[in-house]
């Protein structure tokens, strides 16, 4: 039995990883963890232990520490909120506006989101009943109609808002947001209609939904004068930014 706290917390990681050789689950949790190279604060490369998600969270479950029952506390409360948006999955819809209002994004911005939120529901289903199953053609299918809308994929466009690895669209614009929306579904509208089968016929057919919002981004940019593509992003709190172009879009010139 190990004590319930060190002071440092490297040795007591160390000492809860000794734990595998005299419980069972530890030792399925523990294989479970990677080594990488990981960069310290000295600006060299060393191996760290690594894990995903739910591992860490297993971990934390395993804590024999009083400091982690908050911890412990809060992923109760998480599966508790899980459980009930299964039994009324219209409280998985309020909670997500809840926690963008409290990031200080407007109504008219959720709004928009929500329905983006729907309409990739709508269009992934479509997919699905077409014979596009794994989830690396889900990506690509959806980095074609960005590509084709905007000129650029997810990874792309996240680079282009100086983000990370960043949610995309919680950091669109109102208008990237609408365009977003139209290539997707004028993808489904299109796959239901000509009745597409398969990821190749489903993949041109999401650069076709996309080539539709890009042309109707384009006569928009070339009807207003200014560019939809923006380099904003919502990294600090939406409420506490005005809400303009940079200095690069807003002398950027339509062509």
């Amino acid at each position: 039995m190990i004590p319930n706290f060190f002071s440092d917390p490297s040795r007591y990681w160390t000492e809860l990883k000794k734990q595998p050789t005299e419980n069972e689950e530890f030792i399925q949790l523990f294989g479970k963890i990677e080594q990488l190279k990981l960069e310290s604060s000295d600006g060299k490369r060393y191996l760290g232990d690594t894990a995903n998600t739910e591992t860490i969270f297993r971990i934390i479950q395993s804590i024999p520490s009083p400091k982690a029952k908050p911890f412990k506390r809060w992923l109760a409360q998480v599966g508790y909120e899980r459980v009930q948006e299964i039994e009324d999955p219209e409280l998985a819809t309020k909670r997500t506006r809840a926690i963008y209002k409290a990031k200080g994004y407007s109504d008219a911005w959720i709004e928009k989101r929500m329905r983006g939120i729907a309409i990739r529901e709508e269009l992934t289903d479509e997919w699905d009943k077409r014979g596009v199953k794994i989830q690396r053609e889900y990506a690509i299918l959806t980095a074609e109609i960005s590509k084709a809308t905007f000129g650029m994929t997810p990874s792309e466009y996240r680079q282009h808002k100086g983000l990370s690895q960043e949610n995309l669209r919680d950091h669109m614009t109102d208008l990237e947001l609408i365009f977003s929306m139209l290539g997707k579904a004028a993808t489904k509208e299109i796959a239901v209609n000509r009745d597409d089968q398969g990821f190749e016929e489903n993949k041109h057919v999401a650069q076709m939904g996309g080539r539709i919002a890009k042309n109707a981004r384009l006569e928009l940019e070339q009807e207003s004068g200014k560019p939809v593509i923006s380099q904003e992003n919502y990294l600090r709190r939406p409420d506490q930014l005005d809400v303009v172009e940079s200095s690069e879009n807003q002398s950027q010139e339509i062509k």
